[in-house]
């Protein structure tokens, strides 16, 4: 597998695909690259994809000190520019999403789209819902040394349904081998992230996918994403939880390469316009 020195770290990729264009693909909190392996047999005829371990995950580095949601974003940047991957369309799950959107405004002419799947504009204010969610995890990375208590937690969260127990042991054992230090780092950046209305200059056009089950981001705050990004393409995937791309692969697939498409094809303008809508 290739590592590249990016912003000071050394950070896992991967290179799957025959397309010209550059698909970057961003995983979740705790995740890795590993995220998208149902998504690059349908993405990679058509795009360069390049998946990767963030600051702190996988196989990348995981130094001391604090991690913030535009550190992640910077080291993003800094491995595109080593990889000549520059514009690329940029997908992000969750914490991807949010490293999406900051490379989006920090260095816009990084990306030529967004897709954010089951993201949101930052945690505050939260609902309740994500209250409990935050703080049960922040009692069982205080309680224990390891990660196992939290992996089983949001392992079930990710896959509740009976007929998901593989989907759930996979995601528990790739949670549990998270180091708990650098989990609670990422945990805090994404605390922290507050990107308010500087969302509403994403020029670029933009897809927005949710889960209409997914019980750890909740709908409002899709809704919200929606309302900064009023002219992005709105996706809702029926019987899906928060990891959408894995237990609802094909219709995720489905959205999101009719949406890359469009995009290459010059059919969507800015934010996720069609060209009908732009008036072409």
């Amino acid at each position: 597998m290739p590592y590249q020195h990016a912003n000071g770290i050394r950070m896992r990729y991967e290179e799957w695909g025959e397309g010209k264009a550059t698909l970057l693909l961003l995983h979740g909190l705790g995740s890795c690259a590993d995220d998208w392996l149902l998504q690059l047999p349908a993405l990679g005829p058509h795009f360069r994809c390049v998946p990767v371990d963030l600051r702190g995950h996988g196989l990348s580095d995981k130094p001391m000190g604090s991690y913030s949601v535009p550190l992640f974003a910077a080291d993003v940047a800094a491995l595109m520019a080593s990889l000549n991957a520059w514009p690329a369309h940029v997908l992000g799950l969750s914490l991807g999403g949010l490293v999406a959107q900051q490379l989006a405004v920090a260095q816009p002419e990084a990306v030529r789209s967004l897709t954010l799947i089951n993201t949101f504009p930052g945690l505050w204010p939260p609902p309740a819902a994500m209250l409990r969610t935050l703080w049960s995890r922040r009692k069982d990375l205080m309680r224990r040394s390891d990660m196992a208590q939290t992996a089983r937690r949001i392992a079930h969260q990710l896959f509740p349904l009976s007929g998901q127990e593989l989907l759930r042991a996979q995601a528990e054992e790739r949670l549990a081998a998270n180091d708990p230090a650098a989990y609670r780092r990422a945990m805090w950046a994404v605390a922290g992230f507050r990107p308010g209305r500087a969302l509403r200059r994403v020029a670029c056009p933009t897809l927005i996918v949710a889960g209409d089950r997914d019980e750890v981001v909740p709908m409002a705050y899709k809704e919200r994403l929606r309302r900064l990004a009023p002219h992005a393409r709105f996706v809702v995937i029926a019987d899906s939880g928060h990891a959408s791309n894995i237990d609802q692969p094909h219709a995720v697939n489905e959205a999101v390469l009719a949406f890359l498409l469009e995009v290459e094809g010059g059919q969507v303008g800015a934010a996720g316009r069609s060209a009908a809508e732009d008036g072409g």
